[in-house]
């Protein structure tokens, strides 16, 4: 059965629908991992990206531009060429379907929910290196091997460069005109870029890049963008100062030609001297200059017309102040994403220190570790433990055996006010706290010898009113603490004060 326009319109917003419902029902699930969170994000992203593009084509149908669906609207009231017939319309129709359902007359409805029910348990590619372990950390050593390589770097260690990486703003300006500069950034920020967009797929960066650039815009005009405050005013006012280029990073002319032939045609023209010949020519050129004074060069060198270093350099003022500008801009760019990722940042740096101290055994064998325990947190929170008699769990996460449950009665509660209404769970436990400190504690807070009498009293009332009777019964100044206080060593064995004093003395115990 063919498939009309608007049929087509049906079925798509039958789609963008059930799409909608997937994904709410997707995001009502916890994921138990990490891993899995990132894999829930991702289809997410790609179901939102669906029923994007599912509108558009639905945009484009509604406009009607080539008037199809108006036409076949009309064709559904009746309306042909020689008037209205509503009836003829209706059979054709019919017609149709018969057709199709005799050459397929084993076609069946085919459920869409269970095709989209498959995409929650989808697993999208995603392409991480090992070193970035999935997500967890960056993975910038080809960026900083060009760091360490270049005249605005310095040679350091990995673990440093993780600091300073996200700082553009401690390099000195004028290193930052130089074309390597511009690919480094460049190269940077599309790499923080990728990485984001993997690990944070349901931000929104076009968002979040032209809040930013607004903000940039402001700032560069009143001059406050960190790194390039008043350079813009600065320049302006100097043309050859913008367009100069600073010789004394370079020292030879391999290294003036990496700057390349557009710079170096501007340094040429500000400088008032002929522009023209290859990169090596114009190199050599610009490179007289370095230790001969302009007076003194020859006057071949210079253009035709020329009377200083301020001929012809304003034209190119505008286009390197834009320049400087886009590089800023990526500057910018590159520490809102670093701001971003500023967790990521700091568990690589731990990542690093930590590697640094083991051998490659260690590290293959703590990468096997967290994989392992990554798969068993999330099979045993799959798995439902089965407890019926409610029964505590033991160190292994498991109900401890009925028998052991029994004997020790484990599943009595014994609370002690003496010991600040601390609760002890089994018969056990309670007869074993009465030598314990937290109970003879208690018992000397509140002035009362812990001897074998008070055993098994937990009442503050009950202990005084015990207290106050044998007070009575044997007399105030029958009560002789060296002889019926008691101690208790390490090995568990009881003395009254007198008999434990002797043998400490005696080193004994």
């Amino acid at each position: 059965m063919s498939s009309t326009l608007l049929e087509v319109t049906r079925a798509a917003h039958e789609d963008v629908e059930r799409l909608e419902r997937l994904i709410v029902k997707d995001l009502q699930n916890d994921p138990p991992t990490t891993k899995d969170g990132l894999y829930q994000s991702h289809r997410v992203r790609n179901n939102i990206d669906t029923i994007i593009s599912t509108a558009e084509k639905l945009v484009e149908i509604y406009e009607d531009k080539d008037n199809a669906r108006k036409d076949e609207i009309a064709a559904l009231g009746g309306q042909t060429a020689t008037g209205v017939n509503v009836f003829s319309a209706f059979y054709d129709r019919l017609k149709e379907i018969r057709e199709y359902h005799r050459k397929h007359p084993a076609a069946r409805v085919v459920d869409a929910n269970e095709e989209y029910e498959d995409l929650l348990k989808e697993e999208p590619v995603i392409e991480f290196s090992g070193e970035e372990a999935f997500g967890r950390y960056l993975d910038l050593h080809e960026l900083f091997n060009q760091y360490i390589n270049s005249k605005f770097g310095a040679k350091i260690e990995y673990s440093a460069y993780l600091d300073v990486f996200s700082q553009p703003h401690n390099i000195p300006w004028k290193l930052k005109s130089t074309r390597q500069y511009r690919e480094y950034m460049e190269n940077l920020l599309e790499y923080l870029i990728y990485f984001f967009q993997r690990t944070e797929p349901l931000q929104d960066l076009d968002r979040i890049f032209s809040k930013l650039e607004a903000e940039f815009e402001e700032q560069w005009a009143n001059g406050q963008v960190q790194g390039w405050e008043k350079q813009g005013q600065e320049n302006e006012d100097d043309p050859a100062q913008l367009t100069m280029i600073d010789l004394d990073y370079y020292s030879t002319v391999e290294e003036l030609m990496e700057v390349g032939p557009e710079k170096l045609k501007e340094a040429l023209a500000a400088l008032g001297l002929k522009t023209g010949g290859t990169v090596q020519q114009r190199a050599e050129r610009l490179l007289l200059t370095k230790h001969t004074p302009l007076e003194k060069l020859d006057k071949k060198h210079f253009a035709k017309g020329s009377h200083g270093p301020r001929q012809n350099g304003s034209t190119a003022v505008s286009q390197d102040i834009n320049s400087l500008k886009q590089i800023a801009l990526v500057e910018a760019k590159m520490k809102k994403l670093c701001d971003l990722l500023s967790k990521t940042i700091e568990q690589t740096k731990e990542n690093v220190v930590k590697k640094q101290a083991l051998t490659y055994e260690e590290m293959e064998q703590e990468r096997e570790e967290e994989e392992t325990q990554v798969d068993t947190e999330s099979d045993d929170e799959d798995q439902q433990i089965y407890n019926p008699l409610k029964l505590p769990m033991g160190w292994d996460g498991k109900p401890i055996p009925y028998w052991l449950y029994k004997l020790h009665g484990l599943g009595q509660e014994f609370k002690c006010e003496i010991c600040g209404n601390y609760s002890y769970w089994g018969r056990r436990a309670f007869e074993r706290h009465f030598k314990e400190w937290r109970h003879q504690h208690g018992m000397r807070c509140l002035g009362i010898p812990n001897t074998k009498n008070f055993n098994e009293i937990t009442n503050i009332q009950e202990a005084q009113e015990l207290w106050e009777k044998i007070r009575e019964r044997q007399g105030v100044n029958k009560w002789r603490l060296d002889l019926e206080e008691e101690y208790e060593d390490k090995e568990g064995n009881i003395y009254n004060k007198k008999t434990y004093t002797d043998l400490q003395r005696q080193g004994l115990i």
